[in-house]
């Protein structure tokens, strides 16, 4: 019988992979928190195929010890901007698959340092999945392989309100601010500022056309190591609008030392949180997705563009990471090392693994005139 460590069970982002697994795969869920009563009443609502952890990660003899004892581990303490891979290094050390739902690009760097590691110890271990990034990957390598030769990645996002995530999508967004990224444009690497470069995109409804601006995600980083491609964009916004605005006052206007403040930082993300509940009544919590890949295909300039709307961010994170979860246990996927989703996951796998769970991925591919 398998068994998973969900870590960081508890939380929104955490239950939602705990619920899909429950659902699509057989064995036994641990769910982890370091307060031992939350983790009971996570396990307690999932059913009998699950069970309670008290666990901090900063006890590292308590972390081998659970690792140790079960067959995946699937890492979801958020956010992921200053942890280590103290969990990651922990698996391999102990043969154990592991994934994770990090979304930073530090994170993201820190983990890709174990791939030789990985590979020697026989582990399977595949980074940034979930929604965004996460499926988004998946869209891309699907768009990709639609053509010939890619030369542009253009992925952008939009997620309602809280997208149900609770404060951890506040945090991400606003530790997102801090700091101008090197983004790959032309076949180089050049300085961005977070949230410039306003841009209007057409999602599938219910959202229509949406501003969105350039934000720091992990696939600005893993798509142009994984493809050959000359230029990635990756482009963020939200609904209602005005969460833009203050999201790029916040980026363009305060002094950069007080976005490094930490508690600026939770300040920030407890008063976006608390305003956003409110709004997420009229706006709902939902993501929409785009992935749009330019190049060539039969001899001539040709786009694949991916589509996908999902109602929940959280539940669809849960989607992304545990369908993955799902290929893993079941021997569906072993690939030794440490892989970001788009260079883990054959299109026809992550493809059924979506309609398993009525998840739709609209692609078009025209010619571009």
């Amino acid at each position: 019988m398998n068994r998973v460590l969900v870590i960081g069970g508890v939380g929104r982002i955490g239950q939602s992979v705990a619920t899909d697994l429950v659902k699509h795969s057989e064995g036994v869920v641990t769910l982890t928190s370091r307060d031992s009563e939350a983790a009971q009443n996570s396990a307690a609502s999932l059913g009998a195929q699950s069970q309670a952890l008290q666990l901090d990660l900063d006890d590292q003899g308590a972390l081998d010890v659970a690792i140790a004892s079960h067959d995946l581990v699937i890492h979801c303490a958020g956010p992921f901007h200053d942890r280590d891979a103290r969990v990651l290094k922990t698996c391999i050390q102990n043969q154990v698959n592991y994934l994770d739902v990090s979304d930073h690009p530090s994170f993201t760097e820190k983990a890709l340092q174990y791939q030789e590691q990985a590979q020697a110890a026989g582990v399977t271990a595949i980074i940034n999945t979930g929604v965004f990034p996460g499926i988004s990957n998946s869209m891309v390598r699907q768009d990709v392989e639609a053509l010939d030769q890619s030369d542009t990645i253009h992925l952008s996002y939009v997620v309602a309100g809280t997208g149900g995530a609770g404060m951890t999508i506040m945090r991400t967004t606003f530790l997102g601010l801090i700091e101008s990224f090197p983004g790959w444009l032309q076949g180089k690497w050049q300085l961005i500022q977070p949230y410039s470069g306003r841009e209007v995109i057409t999602f599938p409804s219910p959202y229509g056309r949406v501003n969105v601006f350039w934000f720091d995600v992990p696939e600005r980083l893993t798509l142009p190591q994984t493809f050959p491609v000359q230029t990635v964009i990756t482009k963020f916004g939200s609904v209602p609008e005005i969460y833009n605005g203050i999201t790029w006052a916040l980026a363009h206007w305060m002094p950069k030392p007080w976005l490094q403040n930490r508690r600026m930082i939770e300040f920030l993300s407890w008063g976006g949180f608390v305003t956003t509940q409110f709004t997420d009544r009229f706006s709902g919590i939902g993501v929409a997705m785009r992935s749009a890949v330019t190049g060539m295909r039969e001899g001539q300039p040709t786009q694949a563009v991916s589509t996908l709307v999902l109602p929940d961010t959280a539940i669809a994170a849960g989607y992304g990471t545990g369908s993955i979860a799902q290929l893993i246990l079941t021997q569906a996927l072993e690939k030794p090392g440490v892989w970001p989703v788009e260079a883990a996951i054959p299109t026809p796998l992550f493809q059924q693994t979506m309609v398993q769970r009525g998840v739709q991925v609209e692609q078009a591919i025209s010619p571009m005139l």
